[in-house]
């Protein structure tokens, strides 16, 4: 793996384990009042996006990164509008 796939990768695992304390602390409470859901759309949007540009150059990190932070991204919109 070069130089720049593991950074790109670190990265995406970071930026992607980043939304499971969300995830688990709405699943906990039961509670997504204070969520923005402008916020939650606007960011699986872009995503989405970033998922696509990384089908088009072909890039396995980015590909699979941003399908899991869609997924999470997703999971968080469902429960706003079930318990927010």
């Amino acid at each position: 793996m070069t130089h720049v796939k593991l950074i790109g990768t670190i990265a995406a695992i970071c930026t992607t384990i980043s939304f499971i304390p969300q995830v688990i602390r709405i699943y906990r409470t039961r509670h997504a009042r204070d969520l923005s859901l402008a916020m939650y759309l606007l960011l699986s949007f872009g995503v989405f996006m970033w998922m696509c540009y990384g089908l088009l150059i072909g890039s396995e990190p980015i590909i699979v990164a941003n399908a899991v932070t869609l997924t999470l991204c997703l999971y968080i919109i469902l429960m706003k509008f079930r318990f927010g």
